[in-house]
């Protein structure tokens, strides 16, 4: 009796393997089968996987579809929005056709697939195209599906799915975000087709646009920027009475492309490498500022080279000058002349520009161009025209109403005739035929000029190098630095016996901290105000030129996020600097120093975001708003202090250099600064530009965000310094684990991913890709939209690259360093 049984048990486990194995094989599920949580179901080529999977160390278990070879990248869920808490889940389909996920310790129906219309043999098949679809197994046509996944995209793009809209029965599909890297529930980011007016693309961040890649052109996208061709796939557009959407199709079936809509809202296209077995970046969309929706408003054009970016069209002024001028540029322009609503007026054509919003726009397939211009000009509210099709020389028209927004110039752009009062298309031909005489006469008056000021030039240094040579000495601090124009600054000299008894004899007891050149003091004068001291030290490298540099910087220089200085002291050997008071210390002391949740109470989110804007803000006054452009060249928490209400004042000025006129670059063989917040270009070549201090905010705006200091950083997982560490998570989509944990419960987390999204884009490797402090202070202070972070400086190396003509002089990293090139 017991070996019966024991052939039954063993005849029953067989025929289950058998059952599962079949299913598995033909990639089907009848309403006999069913899937249970630790099979998977196999498309028929094997390229995808069906089965239950979990995120991480949560117990949450979804059902969703996968690349067989690569389990991690899910390109489906089914019950993204309902995870079930345990592994008990069965996929099952039904008698009617419907698919339903149960809880089967209570059968309860947890998700379930839709259908209008009942099957009479139903099967649900996975499709080799990543398609899992329910079709009634007596239908001769294949592709007419009762349900499919495709209808109901995720957060990823496959070939041959479709994201747009079926017009007859009101089904719209589009590509939703994740949560996070570990919650597949829909984010806060989408992309989908907006169908009034001629169809375009949009990314959505809730209900608000944030980016456009436009309408089809016949080639392509036209707000698509790219001016590399896809050549593994092609991009298809259908539009009729039906439908509207896109698609893309692989050239060659065995390989695997896809794209994917990031939980920060990016677009990333990923293409399967079968010699590295891992996925590679094709490509990332929305890859600079000016994709950034209606960025420079009405009537402007986005410029992504220029300075600043956003431009009136000509004959066009800004409507809020205050506003632009400060770099709101949402207001945009509006016209100098009105426009006449006759045949009077005219177009003037813009080459090469990505069309703007179509959403009040008219089109027609088969007028000229000559055509569409005649209806633009009849209708009163026309204001703009161009090709539909630019294929075969252009066909079609294409109208726009009211006010145009969202262009700019980029390689792939169409030309674009925009409408202007007659006057003013006179008054821009006028400029273009600017005289040559006049323009000749002009550059003789310049050259006359600057010959000038070379000469005064000249005799000027002559003058002081005469003075230098006769070996005179200064009496105090004001006859010593003057201001501009020989201006007295008002500078006070301090006695040396005044400041030593206001700092208790320097005693270690009044000791703030360690500055770049050396220790700064907190003290009292006699009448009660607080100061702080900056005794240089003897050996500390910092000479006459430093100090002499840091006084004249300083006391030119007016801002609520720089330091105040108060006067100075050159007595015997003696070089200090008497600055307002500081109370609450420098920076690095509430990163650095104090214990997790010492951390959290004095130096939580918001003190944190207050600090990082403090500081962008006192930067972007140094580089662009003072009357000099000055580069710190030594910016590091150390010599960012704090004031009472943890305003925070950048500090030691001692390397800093200015640049005159329209420079923007220097080079030095004298490098100087602190490891761990140099850039690279200034390290190894000694190049030096705004560049530089908008790296070294990067790397302090990481140091915040994760209470680490990049140099010295280690992680478990790899050898990688803290900005190769914030970088590896960001392009796993795990940014949350490079933020230190005592934030969570005081900080906005979008607030925080946009500040780590920044601080990535200020450490990139090229500083042409590093965005400007004015740009910095406008995506940390708004909610425009970001471009993808490149790959960081210093990367692939800890150290900093050595150049073979530089030898190196170490120091702690706390400590200023200085790279001297030997004679």
């Amino acid at each position: 009796m017991q070996a019966l049984r024991s052939f039954f048990t063993c005849l029953f486990f067989l025929f289950s393997l058998l059952r599962i194995s079949a299913a598995t094989a033909l990639g089907t599920i009848t309403p006999s089968g069913y899937i249970r949580d630790g099979e998977t179901l196999v498309s028929v080529g094997g390229s995808y996987e069906l089965g239950f999977f979990s995120r991480a160390k949560s117990k949450s278990r979804y059902v969703g579809i996968w690349y067989t070879d690569s389990t991690d990248a899910v390109v489906w869920v089914a019950n993204r929005e309902t995870p079930l808490g345990d592994s008990s889940g069965l996929l099952k389909l039904t008698e009617q056709g419907v698919l339903v996920l149960l809880l089967n310790s209570s059968n309860s129906i947890v998700w379930s697939s839709n259908s209008s219309r009942i099957a009479g043999n139903p099967v649900s098949q996975l499709l080799d195209s990543g398609n899992l679809v329910v079709q009634d197994g007596n239908e001769t046509n294949p592709d007419n599906f009762l349900w499919q996944s495709f209808d109901y995209p995720c957060h990823t793009f496959l070939p041959e799915m479709k994201i747009g809209w079926d017009l007859v029965t009101g089904l719209e599909r589009y590509l939703s975000s994740w949560k996070s890297a570990e919650d597949p529930a829909p984010g806060e980011f989408s992309a989908r087709i907006d169908y009034r007016g001629l169809p375009q693309i949009f990314s959505m961040k809730g209900a608000k646009k944030v980016g456009r890649a436009g309408s089809w052109n016949g080639l392509h996208l036209t707000g698509f920027s790219s001016g590399q061709p896809n050549p593994i796939a092609t991009i298809e557009f259908v539009w009729n009475k039906d439908e509207v959407y896109y698609q893309f199709r692989l050239l060659n079936r065995s390989v695997f492309q896809r794209l994917v809509l990031s939980p920060l809202g990016v677009s990333r296209r990923f293409t399967w490498e079968y010699q590295t077995h891992g996925w590679e970046f094709a490509s990332i969309l929305q890859a600079d500022r000016c994709e950034s929706y209606a960025l420079c408003g009405a009537y402007t054009i986005c410029k992504i080279n220029n300075s600043p970016i956003c431009v009136c069209l000509k004959g066009f002024v800004p409507k809020s000058p205050q506003d632009w001028n400060s770099g709101n540029w949402s207001d945009g322009c509006v016209r100098t002349t009105p426009l006449a609503c006759n045949h009077g007026d005219g177009f003037l054509t813009y080459n090469g520009v990505k069309l703007p919003d179509t959403s009040s726009s008219w089109y027609d397939k088969s007028m000229s161009l000559e055509q569409c211009k005649g209806l633009c000009l009849g209708n009163c509210s026309c204001t703009a025209y161009t090709n539909l099709d630019v294929r075969e020389g252009g066909t079609g028209c294409l109208l726009w109403f009211d006010n145009i927004i969202d262009i700019r110039e980029f390689t792939l752009g169409q030309d674009l005739y925009i409408r202007m009062a007659a006057s003013e298309i006179d008054h821009v031909k006028k400029k273009s035929n600017f005289n040559k005489r006049q323009l000749l006469a002009i550059l003789l008056s310049s050259a006359v000029f600057l010959m000038g000021m070379l000469i005064v030039g000249i005799i000027l240094y002559i003058r002081k190098k005469k003075l230098r040579n006769e070996g005179l000495r200064p009496k105090d601090c004001r006859e010593e630095y003057p201001g501009e124009d020989g201006e007295d600054m008002e500078l006070p000299l301090f006695d040396l016996t005044t400041i030593a008894k206001a700092t208790n004899g320097f005693s270690n007891s009044n000791k703030l901290g360690e500055g770049g050149f050396g220790p700064v003091y907190k003290g009292t004068l006699i009448e009660g105000k607080e100061i702080a001291v900056k005794r240089l030290s003897k050996n500390s490298g910092q000479g006459m030129r430093e100090f002499r540099t840091e006084v004249i910087l300083i006391a030119r220089l007016q801002h609520r996020n720089l330091v105040k200085l108060l006067g100075c002291c050159i007595q015997k050997d003696e070089k200090i600097l008497i600055y307002e008071s500081m109370p609450s210390k420098s920076l690095d002391f509430y990163i650095f120093v104090f214990s997790d949740q010492e951390g959290q109470k004095l130096l939580d989110w918001p003190k944190c975001f207050h600090i990082i804007g403090g500081v962008a803000r006192g930067l972007l006054y140094l580089h662009q708003d003072s009357r000099l452009r000055i580069i710190h060249r030594d910016l590091k928490p150390s010599n960012i202090l704090l004031d009472d209400n943890m305003n925070p004042k950048i500090s030691d000025f001692g390397l800093a250099k200015t640049f005159g006129g329209e420079q923007s670059q220097a080079n030095t063989n004298r490098v100087v600064g602190t490891y761990g917040y140099m850039s690279p270009e200034y390290a190894a070549d000694g190049i030096f530009s705004m560049k530089s201090d908008v790296f070294s905010f990067g790397v302090i705006l990481l140091e915040m965000l994760s209470r680490n200091k990049n140099r010295g950083f280690r992680h478990p997982d790899h050898d990688h310094n803290l900005l190769g560490h914030a970088w590896i998570r960001w392009i796993q989509d795990k940014p949350l684990e490079v933020i230190d944990k005592t934030f969570c419960d005081s900080c906005n987390i979008s607030e925080v991913i946009r500040c780590l999204h920044v601080g990535l884009l200020c450490v990139q490797r090229v500083p042409e890709d590093r965005p400007s402090m004015s740009s910095v202070v406008l995506m940390l202070s708004s909610d425009v939209a970001l471009p993808p972070p490149k790959q960081p400086g210093f990367y692939t190396e800890r150290s900093v690259p050595e150049s073979p003509s530089r030898a190196i002089l170490c120091s702690e990293n706390t400590f200023s360093t200085t790279l001297i090139e030997p004679r």
